[in-house]
């Protein structure tokens, strides 16, 4: 939708120090719809902001903020804020913040240190940017975040993603590039609407093979990561206790039992048998298993390097493959063609 220019305020680029609205009329502040205060030498917001009642985008990037006052949760009507490359943190906003009503926040390139619980309350939010700043971790209120469709998290020290993300059923962007992160959590596989992932420039092995299960994904970015140069080869295993043997045998040769016949503790231990995916074996595993990367065809088009679980050493033969469609073996590292990888890993 096009904007009137009698609706936007351009004070961009001004070497501002301060910013007063002496010289704008009662109806140009009635009437502005965006303001755009950018690129000046502003300390702090400006109290005079709030006289533009109708403000429904303040653009406040590149200056020396470290604080938003509580003026800003006046502007009732302001569905997007940009504050890029201030020097906030996560003391800086106001207790009020989670209260407004913004569909698009900024806040990348400033000093965050971790996402305030203030910007989880902000439940008509779409899109969160909060990449280039300090961040360790991403909170579990995350999840609250309920009309979100764009989280951009890029260029952070995050080491871990917590599977409360896949609670956002309208996530269709999720930037996660340039950071720490170590694994995915297989529940990622809920994220219905995702389109995009991006996750080049992290420490990821390995991904969990239900990602196969992102029928809707488009675009996924994983250059840079130790997958791309190396695979884990080797099976790590740690042999079975007595307790798991037993849950074993119980369960690969059906014996019935009942609540009279065992304490309630073993029956809910029996309940986590796992069967492993070898086509060919009947076995199941509790708590000792083998892990081992194996590489699965991911639409027809690409292989990917997934981690899988088998119930023993012994059983190697390829577990089958999560795609139903895909008549493609698992092969191993040398047999893939180097042109493939590239692809895959690169894209």
């Amino acid at each position: 939708m096009e904007i009137a220019s009698d609706c936007v305020l351009d004070y961009s680029r001004l070497n501002l120090n301060t910013f007063t609205v002496d010289g704008v009329s009662d109806e140009k502040r009635r009437n502005t719809t965006q303001l755009y205060l950018n690129n000046n030498r502003l300390c702090s917001l400006p109290s005079s902001v709030t006289l533009f009642s109708s403000l429904q985008l303040l653009d406040i990037s590149n200056n020396g903020l470290s604080t938003l006052s509580e003026d800003i949760t006046r502007l009732t009507k302001l569905r997007t804020l940009i504050a890029k490359n201030n020097c906030l943190d996560e003391v800086s906003l106001p207790k009020g913040f989670g209260s407004m009503q913004l569909e698009v926040l900024n806040f990348s390139g400033n000093r965050f240190e971790e996402i305030p619980l203030q910007c989880t309350k902000l439940r008509r939010l779409q899109s969160l940017s909060l990449g280039g700043n300090r961040l360790k971790s991403i909170p579990a209120e995350i999840e609250n975040l309920v009309s979100l469709e764009l989280l951009y998290l890029g260029g952070n020290f995050i080491t871990a993603i917590p599977p409360e993300v896949a609670n956002l059923p309208y996530l269709s962007y999720l930037v996660l590039c340039d950071n720490r992160i170590q694994s995915v959590p297989p529940q990622l596989t809920r994220l219905h609407s995702l389109r995009s992932l991006s996750l080049h420039n992290n420490l990821l092995t390995y991904l969990p093979r239900e990602i196969l299960s992102l029928v809707h994904l488009q675009e996924l970015s994983l250059r840079g990561n130790p997958l791309v140069v190396r695979f884990v080869k080797e099976m790590t295993y740690d042999p079975p206790s007595l307790l798991e043997l037993a849950g074993r045998t119980i369960k690969s040769r059906n014996m019935s039992y009942s609540p009279r016949d065992l304490p309630t503790s073993l029956l809910n231990y029996l309940e986590l048998a796992s069967k492993c995916p070898n086509p060919k074996c009947a076995g199941v595993y509790f708590d000792s298993c083998v892990r081992q990367i194996k590489f699965v065809d991911f639409c027809g088009k690409y292989r990917l390097p997934l981690m899988h679980y088998l119930c023993s050493p012994e059983c190697t033969t390829s577990p089958c493959s999560s795609n139903p469609q895909s008549d493609a073996e698992s092969e191993d590292e040398n047999s893939v063609p180097a042109d493939r990888l590239q692809r895959v890993l690169l894209g």
